[in-house]
């Protein structure tokens, strides 16, 4: 397939997008990621702190923000904007979000 298809394929993905799908997407996707990392730096400051009562509300909102990570995981995942069972799936939607980025940025 020639650059000038791929492009006209692309085009043509993107007219079949919903309204308002890219930017849901991008949007639960900050969050995801964002949650992620909240996730991962309060677990590292559960372990660098020695005060059980900063322990205790560390560990709270720890739970939160593992909640708070599955609801928006199963959000993407309803609204297929989330492949996490089947990685082909989701390398391939990936790959087509980069085209986009890449495509924009010209």
């Amino acid at each position: 397939m020639t650059k000038k298809e791929e492009e006209k394929q692309l085009e043509n993905e993107l007219q079949n997008v919903p309204d308002g799908l890219i930017d849901d997407m991008v949007i639960a996707t900050d969050l995801l990621v964002s949650a992620k990392a909240g996730v991962r730096n309060l677990a590292v400051a559960i372990t660098e702190t020695a005060t059980p009562s900063v322990k205790k509300v560390l560990r709270r909102e720890l739970d939160n923000a593992i909640e708070l990570h599955d609801k928006l995981a199963q959000y993407m995942i309803k609204n297929e904007m989330y492949h996490a069972y089947d990685i082909d799936e989701q390398l391939e939607h990936d790959l087509k979000k980069a085209d986009t980025a890449l495509k924009l940025s010209k």
